[in-house]
Protein backbone atom coordinates (compact mmCIF):
# COMPACT_ATOMS: atom_id res chain seq x y z
CA UNK A 1 0.00 0.00 0.00
CA UNK A 2 1.04 3.15 -0.55
CA UNK A 3 1.94 5.93 1.54
CA UNK A 4 2.40 10.21 1.86
CA UNK A 5 5.91 11.05 0.89
CA UNK A 6 7.11 8.14 -1.00
CA UNK A 7 8.04 8.93 -3.65
CA UNK A 8 7.52 7.12 -7.30
CA UNK A 9 10.15 6.80 -10.40
CA UNK A 10 12.95 8.88 -8.14
CA UNK A 11 10.49 11.90 -9.20
CA UNK A 12 6.74 12.09 -8.05
CA UNK A 13 6.56 12.57 -4.33
CA UNK A 14 2.67 11.70 -2.80
CA UNK A 15 1.59 13.73 -0.37
CA UNK A 16 -2.55 13.35 0.43
CA UNK A 17 -4.91 11.20 -1.63
CA UNK A 18 -7.49 12.77 -3.68
CA UNK A 19 -9.71 9.85 -4.27
CA UNK A 20 -9.53 6.00 -4.08
CA UNK A 21 -11.75 2.99 -5.30
CA UNK A 22 -11.27 -1.10 -5.86
CA UNK A 23 -8.60 -0.58 -7.99
CA UNK A 24 -7.97 3.12 -8.91
CA UNK A 25 -6.18 5.69 -6.70
CA UNK A 26 -5.51 9.54 -7.07
CA UNK A 27 -2.77 10.98 -5.35
CA UNK A 28 -1.73 14.68 -5.13
CA UNK A 29 2.27 14.76 -5.42
CA UNK A 30 4.95 16.97 -6.05
CA UNK A 31 6.84 16.47 -9.07
CA UNK A 32 10.69 17.32 -7.70
CA UNK A 33 11.83 18.10 -10.94
CA UNK A 34 10.25 21.86 -10.82
CA UNK A 35 8.65 21.81 -7.77
CA UNK A 36 5.14 21.65 -9.02
CA UNK A 37 2.04 19.89 -7.55
CA UNK A 38 0.39 17.17 -9.90
CA UNK A 39 -2.23 14.55 -10.19
CA UNK A 40 -1.07 10.93 -10.42
CA UNK A 41 -3.81 8.55 -11.45
CA UNK A 42 -2.91 4.93 -10.59
CA UNK A 43 -5.06 1.92 -11.92
CA UNK A 44 -3.55 -1.15 -9.66
CA UNK A 45 -3.18 -4.70 -10.76
CA UNK A 46 -5.28 -7.62 -9.07
CA UNK A 47 -6.93 -10.37 -9.85
CA UNK A 48 -10.55 -8.61 -9.67
CA UNK A 49 -9.16 -6.13 -12.02
CA UNK A 50 -11.09 -6.29 -15.53
CA UNK A 51 -9.90 -6.14 -18.60
CA UNK A 52 -11.46 -3.29 -20.07
CA UNK A 53 -10.98 -0.89 -16.83
CA UNK A 54 -7.36 -1.65 -18.37
CA UNK A 55 -8.17 -0.83 -21.84
CA UNK A 56 -9.90 2.50 -20.59
CA UNK A 57 -7.02 3.60 -18.85
CA UNK A 58 -4.21 3.32 -21.45
CA UNK A 59 -6.55 4.99 -23.74
CA UNK A 60 -7.11 8.38 -21.17
CA UNK A 61 -3.29 8.22 -21.49
CA UNK A 62 -3.38 7.88 -24.95
CA UNK A 63 -6.17 10.52 -26.10
CA UNK A 64 -4.91 13.21 -23.41
CA UNK A 65 -1.22 12.99 -25.13
CA UNK A 66 -2.67 14.65 -27.87
CA UNK A 67 -4.98 17.34 -26.14
CA UNK A 68 -3.96 20.86 -25.77
CA UNK A 69 -6.80 22.90 -23.97
CA UNK A 70 -6.07 25.56 -21.41
CA UNK A 71 -9.14 24.13 -19.47
CA UNK A 72 -8.14 20.63 -19.79
CA UNK A 73 -5.04 19.69 -17.57
CA UNK A 74 -2.39 18.62 -19.39
CA UNK A 75 -0.43 15.13 -20.05
CA UNK A 76 2.71 15.48 -18.32
CA UNK A 77 3.85 11.44 -17.59
CA UNK A 78 2.93 7.75 -17.50
CA UNK A 79 4.44 5.10 -16.49
CA UNK A 80 4.17 1.97 -14.79
CA UNK A 81 4.64 0.70 -11.34
CA UNK A 82 6.30 -2.94 -10.03
CA UNK A 83 5.71 -2.73 -6.80
CA UNK A 84 4.43 -5.65 -4.79
CA UNK A 85 1.25 -4.40 -6.52
CA UNK A 86 1.78 -3.38 -10.26
CA UNK A 87 0.71 -0.29 -11.06
CA UNK A 88 0.04 2.15 -14.16
CA UNK A 89 0.22 5.36 -13.59
CA UNK A 90 -0.72 8.90 -15.37
CA UNK A 91 0.80 12.16 -14.69
CA UNK A 92 -1.22 15.39 -14.96
CA UNK A 93 -1.27 18.99 -14.57
CA UNK A 94 -2.81 20.32 -11.06
CA UNK A 95 -5.85 22.56 -10.81
CA UNK A 96 -6.32 23.81 -7.29
CA UNK A 97 -10.13 24.29 -7.32
CA UNK A 98 -13.41 22.78 -6.00
CA UNK A 99 -15.36 20.56 -8.27
CA UNK A 100 -19.08 21.97 -8.67
CA UNK A 101 -20.18 18.80 -6.86
CA UNK A 102 -18.05 19.67 -3.91
CA UNK A 103 -20.01 23.31 -4.61
CA UNK A 104 -23.65 22.13 -4.52
CA UNK A 105 -22.73 20.14 -1.22
CA UNK A 106 -21.60 23.27 0.38
CA UNK A 107 -25.25 24.09 -0.39
CA UNK A 108 -25.23 26.29 -3.36
CA UNK A 109 -28.05 26.35 -5.86
CA UNK A 110 -26.42 27.68 -9.29
CA UNK A 111 -28.68 30.82 -10.83
CA UNK A 112 -29.44 31.30 -14.18
CA UNK A 113 -26.60 34.18 -14.93
CA UNK A 114 -24.44 31.82 -13.54
CA UNK A 115 -25.96 28.34 -15.43
CA UNK A 116 -25.21 30.49 -18.13
CA UNK A 117 -21.90 31.05 -18.04
CA UNK A 118 -20.92 27.15 -16.79
CA UNK A 119 -22.77 26.10 -20.17
CA UNK A 120 -20.93 28.28 -22.27
CA UNK A 121 -17.45 27.56 -20.91
CA UNK A 122 -17.91 23.77 -21.52
CA UNK A 123 -19.33 24.29 -24.62
CA UNK A 124 -16.71 25.50 -25.84
CA UNK A 125 -14.62 23.16 -24.61
CA UNK A 126 -16.83 20.56 -26.10
CA UNK A 127 -16.29 22.18 -29.94
CA UNK A 128 -12.69 21.56 -28.99
CA UNK A 129 -13.10 17.93 -28.51
CA UNK A 130 -15.64 16.90 -30.86
CA UNK A 131 -13.61 18.71 -33.74
CA UNK A 132 -10.84 17.11 -33.33
CA UNK A 133 -10.14 13.70 -35.74
CA UNK A 134 -11.42 11.61 -34.68
CA UNK A 135 -13.55 13.05 -32.54
CA UNK A 136 -13.03 13.03 -28.39
CA UNK A 137 -16.37 11.64 -26.32
CA UNK A 138 -15.70 12.93 -23.02
CA UNK A 139 -19.02 10.19 -22.33
CA UNK A 140 -18.87 11.22 -18.18
CA UNK A 141 -19.79 15.08 -17.66
CA UNK A 142 -21.28 15.81 -14.04
CA UNK A 143 -20.65 17.99 -11.32
CA UNK A 144 -17.46 15.91 -9.94
CA UNK A 145 -15.73 16.33 -13.41
CA UNK A 146 -16.26 20.15 -13.87
CA UNK A 147 -13.87 22.36 -11.61
CA UNK A 148 -14.34 25.65 -11.13
CA UNK A 149 -11.85 28.43 -10.05
CA UNK A 150 -12.49 32.25 -9.36
CA UNK A 151 -10.07 34.47 -11.54
CA UNK A 152 -8.91 37.88 -10.17
CA UNK A 153 -12.09 39.63 -11.04
CA UNK A 154 -14.06 36.75 -9.68
CA UNK A 155 -15.06 35.20 -13.40
CA UNK A 156 -15.53 31.66 -13.11
CA UNK A 157 -13.28 29.64 -15.26
CA UNK A 158 -14.26 26.00 -15.99
CA UNK A 159 -12.02 22.99 -16.44
CA UNK A 160 -13.15 19.31 -17.46
CA UNK A 161 -10.95 16.70 -16.03
CA UNK A 162 -11.36 13.13 -15.61
CA UNK A 163 -11.27 11.39 -18.93
CA UNK A 164 -11.18 8.29 -18.05
CA UNK A 165 -14.34 6.97 -20.24
CA UNK A 166 -13.25 8.83 -23.29
CA UNK A 167 -14.14 7.37 -26.84
CA UNK A 168 -11.93 8.32 -29.37
CA UNK A 169 -13.29 6.54 -32.35
CA UNK A 170 -17.11 5.60 -33.38
CA UNK A 171 -18.22 2.05 -32.20
CA UNK A 172 -17.94 -0.23 -34.57
CA UNK A 173 -21.47 -1.79 -35.57
CA UNK A 174 -21.71 -5.11 -33.92
CA UNK A 175 -18.67 -4.77 -31.66
CA UNK A 176 -18.84 -5.48 -27.93
CA UNK A 177 -18.59 -2.70 -25.68
CA UNK A 178 -17.75 -1.21 -22.00
CA UNK A 179 -21.10 0.58 -19.97
CA UNK A 180 -19.72 3.84 -19.23
CA UNK A 181 -20.99 7.15 -17.84
CA UNK A 182 -22.83 7.85 -15.05
CA UNK A 183 -27.01 7.15 -14.20
CA UNK A 184 -29.08 10.33 -13.95
CA UNK A 185 -26.27 11.86 -16.52
CA UNK A 186 -25.65 9.61 -18.97
CA UNK A 187 -28.07 9.42 -22.03
CA UNK A 188 -30.16 6.04 -22.71
CA UNK A 189 -27.62 5.14 -26.71
CA UNK A 190 -24.60 5.84 -24.27
CA UNK A 191 -25.70 2.54 -22.39
CA UNK A 192 -26.08 1.07 -25.49
CA UNK A 193 -22.45 1.23 -26.88
CA UNK A 194 -23.43 3.92 -28.96
CA UNK A 195 -22.49 7.31 -27.40
CA UNK A 196 -22.07 10.75 -29.84
CA UNK A 197 -21.29 14.02 -29.32
CA UNK A 198 -25.09 14.90 -28.48
CA UNK A 199 -24.43 12.02 -25.76
CA UNK A 200 -22.22 14.96 -24.09
CA UNK A 201 -24.79 17.25 -25.13
CA UNK A 202 -27.42 15.59 -22.81
CA UNK A 203 -24.65 15.11 -20.09
CA UNK A 204 -24.19 18.96 -19.75
CA UNK A 205 -27.64 19.37 -20.10
CA UNK A 206 -28.62 17.15 -16.82
CA UNK A 207 -25.29 18.73 -15.11
CA UNK A 208 -26.95 22.38 -15.18
CA UNK A 209 -30.03 21.14 -14.38
CA UNK A 210 -28.48 19.66 -11.19
CA UNK A 211 -26.74 22.90 -10.86
CA UNK A 212 -30.04 25.53 -10.66
CA UNK A 213 -32.20 22.92 -8.85
CA UNK A 214 -29.72 21.36 -6.31
CA UNK A 215 -31.30 17.69 -7.13
CA UNK A 216 -29.04 14.90 -8.86
CA UNK A 217 -31.27 14.40 -12.12
CA UNK A 218 -31.65 10.44 -11.72
CA UNK A 219 -33.80 12.25 -8.11
CA UNK A 220 -36.03 14.23 -10.73
CA UNK A 221 -39.47 12.86 -11.35
CA UNK A 222 -39.70 12.15 -15.05
CA UNK A 223 -42.49 11.92 -17.84
CA UNK A 224 -41.88 9.99 -21.03
CA UNK A 225 -38.19 9.65 -19.84
CA UNK A 226 -38.04 13.14 -19.85
CA UNK A 227 -36.41 15.21 -16.46
CA UNK A 228 -39.38 17.05 -14.85
CA UNK A 229 -37.79 20.63 -13.78
CA UNK A 230 -38.90 23.47 -14.76
CA UNK A 231 -41.63 23.95 -12.23
CA UNK A 232 -38.89 23.62 -9.64
CA UNK A 233 -36.89 26.80 -10.85
CA UNK A 234 -37.75 30.34 -11.67
CA UNK A 235 -35.65 30.86 -15.55
CA UNK A 236 -36.37 32.99 -18.44
CA UNK A 237 -38.69 30.22 -20.13
CA UNK A 238 -36.37 30.45 -22.81
CA UNK A 239 -33.50 28.65 -21.23
CA UNK A 240 -35.88 26.22 -19.97
CA UNK A 241 -36.69 25.39 -23.19
CA UNK A 242 -32.97 24.89 -23.97
CA UNK A 243 -32.29 23.13 -21.10
CA UNK A 244 -35.15 20.68 -22.14
CA UNK A 245 -33.62 20.50 -25.72
CA UNK A 246 -30.41 19.77 -24.22
CA UNK A 247 -31.81 16.79 -22.45
CA UNK A 248 -33.95 15.47 -24.64
CA UNK A 249 -33.86 11.72 -24.38
CA UNK A 250 -34.96 11.13 -28.17
CA UNK A 251 -31.39 12.06 -30.60
CA UNK A 252 -33.51 13.37 -32.90
CA UNK A 253 -34.81 16.41 -30.56
CA UNK A 254 -31.68 16.80 -29.22
CA UNK A 255 -28.72 20.24 -30.61
CA UNK A 256 -26.73 17.45 -32.39
CA UNK A 257 -23.54 19.56 -31.82
CA UNK A 258 -21.85 21.63 -29.13
CA UNK A 259 -22.31 24.73 -31.57
CA UNK A 260 -25.67 24.26 -32.16
CA UNK A 261 -26.06 24.40 -28.62
CA UNK A 262 -24.18 27.28 -27.93
CA UNK A 263 -25.82 29.36 -31.27
CA UNK A 264 -29.32 28.77 -29.73
CA UNK A 265 -27.91 29.80 -26.70
CA UNK A 266 -27.02 33.29 -27.36
CA UNK A 267 -29.69 33.48 -29.28
CA UNK A 268 -31.69 33.45 -26.67
CA UNK A 269 -29.66 35.61 -24.92
CA UNK A 270 -29.73 38.73 -27.22
CA UNK A 271 -33.36 38.16 -26.81
CA UNK A 272 -33.79 38.70 -23.34
CA UNK A 273 -30.91 40.89 -23.39
CA UNK A 274 -33.23 43.07 -26.69
CA UNK A 275 -35.99 42.64 -24.42
CA UNK A 276 -34.98 44.41 -21.38
CA UNK A 277 -33.35 47.45 -23.17
CA UNK A 278 -36.95 47.76 -25.40
CA UNK A 279 -38.36 47.92 -21.58
CA UNK A 280 -36.17 50.82 -20.76
CA UNK A 281 -36.82 53.48 -23.72
CA UNK A 282 -39.25 56.00 -22.23
CA UNK A 283 -42.52 56.46 -23.82
CA UNK A 284 -41.84 60.08 -25.94
CA UNK A 285 -45.18 61.94 -25.12
CA UNK A 286 -47.18 62.52 -27.78
CA UNK A 287 -50.10 65.35 -27.85
CA UNK A 288 -52.90 65.86 -30.05
CA UNK A 289 -55.24 69.07 -30.67
CA UNK A 290 -58.21 69.48 -32.52
CA UNK A 291 -60.08 72.71 -34.22
CA UNK A 292 -62.71 73.18 -36.63
CA UNK A 293 -60.73 72.25 -39.79
CA UNK A 294 -57.85 69.78 -38.85
CA UNK A 295 -56.27 67.80 -36.36
CA UNK A 296 -53.07 68.70 -34.68
CA UNK A 297 -50.42 65.62 -33.81
CA UNK A 298 -47.55 67.15 -31.91
CA UNK A 299 -44.49 64.52 -31.80
CA UNK A 300 -41.38 66.27 -30.04
CA UNK A 301 -39.25 67.59 -32.64
CA UNK A 302 -42.05 66.70 -35.34
CA UNK A 303 -45.36 68.68 -36.23
CA UNK A 304 -47.87 66.32 -38.47
CA UNK A 305 -51.15 68.20 -39.30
Amino acid sequence: MLQAQEILVERYQLQRILGESASRQTWLALDLTNQEPVVVKLLLVSDNLQWDNLRLFEREAKVLRQLDHFYIPQYRDSFVLDRNIVSFALVQEYIPAKSLKEVLGEGKIFNETEAREIAIAVLKILIYLHKLSPPVLHRDIKPSNLLIELSRNQKAQIYLVDFGAVQDKAAAEGATFTVVGTYGYAPLEQFGGRATSASDIYALGATLVNLVTGIVPADLPQFDSKMQFANLVQLNPGFVRWLQKMTEPNLEYRFESASAALEALEINQEAITATRVSRDIPLTPISISKSANKLVVHIPGKKIS
